[in-house]
């Protein structure tokens, strides 16, 4: 890997992404910013469940017009795959995020049933 490359996943690397959102260290914030910071992330995660919706119900109605099954065991599985990747790299326990992510793949499905 080069030497300058920044994608290796290290602690270092997530406590300066997390330092630049935050706009210093989470170290030196007072509990009031820290939790203001928290009440961010969490409405950015339900933007981005939102956002993930939207496009599977797109999906879903694509599937239904070309008459395609709701289920593609193999794009889940590619789907969990990347998830457990990315989990490594942020050093997030990867059995979590999958379980997450697991859990919209299901949502996402049980929509995509209801729709037909």
């Amino acid at each position: 890997m080069a030497d300058n490359d920044t994608t290796d996943g290290s602690d270092d690397e997530v406590s300066d992404e997390a330092a630049a959102r935050t706009g210093g260290d989470p170290a030196e914030m007072d509990l009031d910013e820290l939790r203001e910071e928290i009440q961010t992330i969490d409405r950015e995660i339900v933007e981005l469940i939102a956002q993930r919706t939207y496009v599977a119900e797109s999906i879903a109605a694509v599937k239904r017009e070309q008459g395609l099954p709701t289920t593609d065991e193999s794009q889940e599985q590619a789907v969990m795959d990347r998830a457990g990747d990315n989990a490594q790299r942020f050093g997030v326990d990867d059995n979590l995020v999958k379980a997450i992510f697991r859990l919209l793949i299901e949502l996402n499905k049980v929509e995509q049933r209801e729709s037909r």
